[in-house]
C-alpha cells in the first residue's frame, strides 16, 4: 500500500515533477472531502506502485491553492512528468478515479 504524501510549499514542485501523481486539494472542515478520502485512500493502496499520491492542505497550503487555481475542493489534479495532465473539481465516485488514473498510466 502506499503511502499518501502531505505536501507543501517547499516540496510540491520538485514532488510532481518526475513520475505520475494524484494530489487531492482539501480542507479538514470540507464534508465532500470527507465523502472522497475513502476513495482516494483506496485507490493510493491499488495504484500506489505507479502512481504517487499527495494531499495538500489548503488552509496551511493557501498558497498553493491559489497558484493551481484551487477554488473549490476537493479538486484533484493529476500530473505526469511535471506536466498537469488531468483535474477534477468536486467529488468523483471510486470508478471516475480509477478511469483518471488509468488514462494516467
Amino acid at each position: 500500500m502506499s503511502a499518501i504524501k502531505y505536501l507543501t510549499e517547499e516540496d510540491y514542485e520538485e514532488s510532481v515533477r518526475t513520475g505520475c501523481w494524484a494530489v487531492d486539494f482539501y480542507a479538514d472542515w470540507c464534508g465532500p472531502c470527507k465523502m472522497m478520502a475513502p476513495d482516494f485512500e483506496a485507490a493510493a493502496g491499488e495504484y500506489g506502485d505507479k502512481i504517487n499520491f499527495a494531499k495538500v492542505d489548503i488552509d496551511a497550503q493557501r498558497k498553493l491553492a491559489v497558484a493551481n487555481k484551487v477554488m473549490s475542493i476537493p479538486t484533484l489534479l493529476f500530473y505526469k512528468d511535471g506536466q498537469q495532465a488531468d483535474r477534477v473539481v468536486g467529488v468523483i465516485d471510486k470508478t471516475a478515479l480509477d478511469h483518471k488514473l488509468d488514462a494516467l498510466l
